[in-house]
């Protein structure tokens, strides 16, 4: 029988009364990008009184030649808020780190220090010696990011258990720390935002090449969106990114794009920086490839369960939803070209499967680990809700390379 249940914060215990305000910042901006996509690919910039700085951006290659590896993932977005609680369950004390859709990348470092801090406040937590043993339930970037938090506050005996360490969505995500395809309560929004500006301090350490844990996996260059809304940055300017600029992306054939710049952007290159912290923990903690049906299955008495889509089951949460997302690979491209971000929203559509697709573009320098010097970016992406491995949708790469071509007037 499960006791009462800690919550992060008084917000939170507030939910389930407030689900009428739940609010989805993305699709209010799919709305106006309805009405009014047809004029922004046009290509067309209304007069300003001050001229706007203009940046020069070689287009991508884009023809069949140049795109590469076709790839599905699917992000475990938990509507309303994600799950940042800790519960006592027995003699266990669970804490919950999953459902941050397409932000797993942009909130991991801040949500585990987070997590991890509410374990060691509650009163069962602080009764947990640091050699007892700790289970992490979920291979992904939430879990590794909590055996790494758990290291760097002294736990000795720690054991990441996943059905699969290869090939997660994990590594399949574009890189841009920016906070998208998610679902949050209004509520929740500032401890969102203060979770991830811890992060950005860590990946802009990593970026500077003053993490000492990891030297590579991040970058800083500029990050371009339509508008300031849109990025979902705007919460850290002033407290660790500089106010975004308004300038003309010109693109050298007669198409010209007005954009906002984050010019202290950052781009997390997720398949390197998986590698990077797995090779870091593998003399730390241990790594068992094992599937849990059941979190009862777990013997030690603190389990974190960072198991992403796999909560729906193992957490019995029917508010976890995958969120498929398409993206390809770029091959043979000229790096130097590459070194910035671009996300713009275009309208809702519906797939072949009946789903509602709510289309993007965005283009970032991803590069796998071992690929040719060359063999750098990807352009993606959709969020689907609701679609499945068995609901592919193959159609929307085709409705993405269209739609990249158009953005850059090629």
């Amino acid at each position: 029988m499960n006791e009462k249940k800690l919550q992060q914060e008084d917000l939170i215990e507030k939910q389930n009364k407030t689900t009428s305000l739940q609010f989805n910042r993305r699709n209010f901006l799919y709305t106006i990008a309805a009405s009014s996509v047809a004029f922004y690919l046009s290509g067309f910039i209304k007069p300003t009184s001050a001229p706007l700085e203009v940046r020069n951006i070689i287009p991508p290659r884009l023809d069949t030649a140049y795109l590469g590896e076709k790839v599905l993932c699917y992000r475990p977005m938990r509507r309303g808020v994600p799950n940042m609680t800790i519960e006592s369950v027995g003699s266990q004390l669970v804490a919950h780190n999953y459902g941050h859709g397409g932000s797993g990348w942009t909130l991991a470092p801040g949500c585990s220090k987070y997590v991890v801090g509410l374990v060691e406040a509650s009163p069962k937590g602080k009764s947990i010696s640091k050699d007892a043993a700790v289970t992490v339930v979920g291979g992904g970037v939430l879990g590794l990011f909590t055996a790494y938090e758990l290291v760097q506050r002294g736990y000795t005996n720690i054991t990441v258990v996943a059905d699969s360490f290869d090939k997660l969505t994990s590594h399949n995500a574009g890189g841009l720390l920016a906070p998208v395809s998610m679902s949050n309560n209004p509520q929740i929004q500032p401890l969102i935002d203060k979770i991830g500006i811890d992060a950005y301090k860590f990946y802009a350490l990593v970026a500077q090449g003053k993490q000492q844990d990891f030297q590579n996996g991040a970058l800083i260059v500029p990050a371009y969106f339509e508008d300031r809304e849109s990025s979902g940055l705007e919460p850290y300017v002033g407290k660790v990114m500089q106010p975004a600029k308004d300038v003309i992306l010109d693109f050298g054939n007669g198409t010209q794009r007005k954009m906002v710049s984050y010019d202290d952007g950052i781009f997390i290159d997720t398949a390197k920086m998986m590698v990077a912290l797995h090779d870091f923990l593998a003399s730390k903690v241990k790594f068992e490839k094992k599937k849990i049906n059941k979190l009862s299955e777990v013997s030690s008495s603190l389990v974190f369960n960072c198991s992403g889509l796999g909560a729906s089951k193992l957490n019995n949460d029917a508010e976890v939803v995958p969120v498929q997302g398409h993206l390809i690979m770029l091959r043979d491209q000229v790096p130097a070209d590459l070194q910035s971000m671009i996300l713009v929203y275009f309208s809702k559509g519906k797939t072949e499967s009946g789903h509602e697709a709510k289309r993007s573009f965005y283009i970032f320098p991803k590069q796998l680990p071992g690929s040719a010097a060359n063999d750098i970016g990807v352009i993606g992406g959709t969020f689907i809700e609701g679609g499945t491995p068995d609901t592919p949708n193959l159609k929307e790469f085709e409705i993405l390379v269209g739609n990249a071509r158009k953005f850059y007037g090629i």
